[in-house]
């Protein structure tokens, strides 16, 4: 029996995918520790994990609504979020690490903690990724501007300031890039296949592509007409009412059953009466939709897109984020659904229309699904931490 300890941030899209190992690992009869935050806490207690609250030692959770929206996009702002987390964490999972004496760390790619403090009390160390890999070669997709670039820039001395703080506590980082980064020495899960990871092949064999982890649905939805569009802008920047009730106006008139998840940040009750044919959530069992969608417009999060190429659904892709954006970018590559640099409905009509009347669309994400199921999954992932695991005998 192995003692694996995950850290993760508090966020769905990070958490989700590794529900499903948590189960594998725990169902062969291994110990599992889970950091996290409360707000996840029944979903990782279900999971058969031991939940860890971090809340009371972490800054994170003050963030106000409008802050959460700079993650992501503001190099320096997330850079200190993750400083002042480690900082914060430090006394408490320094201490109980050495108490417990774990096989293997597993954290996500964003929860620095974790790999910190692997790095720092010399514990084996798994990444868990739920974006794309990245290397200089995958980087080519993540098409900055030059605006983009003025941002980094501008942004290396206020992170620079940030490394120092955690060198001062004995944490091994010399640049941002020890932070947002692995190499090709550090043992990584992807939660992707190796077709859709750009350049995959370009990876040392440390790098396991293990596919998406799909959760089951679980509610039931009717499809009421012969093509359903799904619309929903993920569970972070999602304050977009100017943009849903563009999308209204350019839906209500067309044949298609439309379903928009808006999130908490706007209320359903201000779209007032809408058309039979569209209905409007603050939240939606997403898998359960996507199971029977034939376009998903989406902010191109990792997961969302994964599910959306899982069940075969071709995607509407306004990306908002530059993680975003090479989400977009590889699908586009591959011809799996259509890009636009407008958030306005008469456009994301438009995009609709083209795709359900050209069935490359559908054939070049029936490639991709058939990717996903090809690959080895919760059980893969759950090898690969046994292994690390096995090598610090």
């Amino acid at each position: 029996m192995k003692k694996i300890v995950f850290f993760c941030i508090p966020a769905h899209g990070h958490i989700n995918p590794t529900l499903e190992v948590v189960w594998e690992l725990v169902s062969r009869g291994h110990q599992v520790w889970y950091y996290c935050y409360n707000s996840m806490r029944e979903k990782i207690e279900s999971a058969g994990a031991t939940f860890i609250s971090c809340d009371e030692y972490d800054t994170q959770q003050n963030l106000a609504a409008k802050d959460s929206t700079r993650v992501g996009k503001d190099l320096a702002f997330s850079t200190k979020i993750l400083v002042d987390t480690t900082l914060a964490l430090d006394d408490k999972v320094c201490q109980e690490m050495k108490a417990l004496k774990p096989d293997c760390i597993v954290a996500d790619s964003m929860a620095l903690w974790g790999k910190a403090v692997a790095r720092k009390l010399g514990i084996p160390f798994v990444s868990s990724t739920t974006t794309f890999a990245f290397n200089r070669h995958s980087a080519k997709i993540m098409k900055q501007g030059l605006g983009d670039l003025m941002k980094l820039l501008f942004a290396m001395p206020k992170t620079s300031k940030q490394v120092k703080r955690l060198k001062d506590k004995g944490y091994p980082v010399n640049s941002i890039l020890d932070i947002i980064g692995n190499d090709d020495n550090t043992h990584t899960i992807v939660y992707t296949s190796p077709w859709f990871q750009p350049c995959s092949e370009t990876f040392s064999e440390k790098y396991v592509f293990v596919g998406p982890s799909i959760r089951p649905a679980t509610a039931e939805i009717e499809k009421k007409r012969e093509k359903l569009i799904y619309l929903s802008m993920g569970t972070v920047n999602n304050d977009k009412m100017e943009f849903y009730k563009s999308c209204i106006t350019a839906f209500q008139n067309t044949d298609y059953q439309v379903i928009m998840s808006v999130g908490n940040l706007v209320s359903t009750e201000d779209f007032g009466e809408l058309p039979e044919n569209i209905s409007v959530y603050s939240y939606v069992d997403q898998i359960a939709v996507l199971k029977k969608a034939d376009v998903f417009v989406s902010h191109c999060g990792m997961n969302s897109v994964s599910e959306s190429l899982y069940f075969e659904v071709p995607l509407v892709m306004l990306p908002q984020t530059s993680e975003q954006k090479g989400v977009a970018q590889r699908v586009l590559e591959l011809g799996a659904g259509i890009k636009l640099d407008q958030s306005d409905g008469a456009y994301v009509l438009s995009a609709i229309n083209k795709i359900l009347s050209v069935d490359t669309y559908q054939k070049n994400v029936k490639k991709i699904a058939t990717s996903f199921r090809n690959c080895s999954g919760a059980k893969g992932a759950a090898d690969k931490i046994i292994q690390v695991c096995n090598r610090s005998i």
